[in-house]
């Protein structure tokens, strides 16, 4: 598939996107989620999934004007039809990826922007960067995830904070918070970022679906759930060659060679 408004590159089993619209700051047009969507849809044999920002922003929001569904202040409904038809499915694609995903934040991370960089399961930033939710501002309320993200990474207090003063929350504060992985130096970010990415797409690949979805099971679900779905994964990973490859690894006391099998 061919793509406007992002880059995609395959190098072995690492995917790295990015998004494309260095003149908005990666502002996101429905065309983006559309396309971030086809992108995760399209995998293939990836084991693993790197996302940044071209020039100086990772995303400054959605850009609702640009093609299609219309701004909020413009068409009524508009920036509903957007969130269910656009913006909410490529967030949950981004967040149900059975593969690793890294986000490397160099720059604003602003509204949906902020939303798919914490959808990574590890996020990265430079320490010039910042995350953002600015609703409030102009009478709206956050949205692609970002309220049920928020919560749970930083409870509620914090999330409550950031929502409703709109407040700029800079890397190595979010770090500190617990938001993000990591604040790098921002020269360093990338190369960072892409070593994580490196070293989890050479891991075992259905292992790391499996904890993911156990998380996400741990998250909204009981006790007895996460039991349940940890004994199942656990089956289904000890079943696999990267499992055993990883025995015979320990005892012949060498480093494992996963396939993501």
């Amino acid at each position: 598939m061919s793509y406007e408004t992002i880059i995609v590159e395959k190098d072995g089993p690492l995917t790295t996107i990015t998004l494309n619209r260095p003149d908005r700051l990666n502002a996101m047009p429905p065309q983006m989620a559309d396309e971030i969507g086809a992108a995760f849809y399209d995998l293939g044999d990836s084991r693993a999934v790197l996302i940044t920002g071209a020039g100086k922003g990772f995303c400054s929001g959605a850009d609702l004007a640009a093609r299609g569904e219309g701004s909020a202040l413009q068409s009524k409904g508009g920036s509903h039809r957007a969130l269910q038809n656009h913006y909410n499915p490529a967030i949950n694609q981004v967040l149900r990826a059975d593969v690793p995903v890294i986000c490397a934040v160099n720059g604003p991370a602003a509204g949906v922007g902020c939303s798919l960089a914490l959808a990574g399961d590890f996020v990265l930033a430079g320490k010039s960067a910042y995350f953002l939710q600015a609703f409030v501002n102009i009478g709206l309320v956050p949205d692609g995830g970002s309220t049920w993200l928020l919560s749970r990474a930083i409870g509620r207090a914090r999330a409550t904070r950031m929502m409703m003063l709109g407040e700029k929350i800079g890397a190595e504060q979010a770090e500190n918070w617990g938001l993000i992985y990591k604040a790098c130096d921002d020269d360093a970010l990338l190369d960072e970022a892409r070593a994580l990415a490196e070293k989890l797409a050479n891991g075992p690949t259905l292992a790391y679906a499996t904890m993911k979805r156990n998380i996400a099971t741990a998250l909204d679900g009981n006790l007895t759930e996460v039991l349940r779905a940890e004994a199942e994964g656990q089956r289904t990973a000890g079943a696999s060659k990267d499992a055993m490859e990883g025995g015979m690894a320990f005892l012949q006391k060498r480093k494992p060679e996963f396939k993501g099998e």
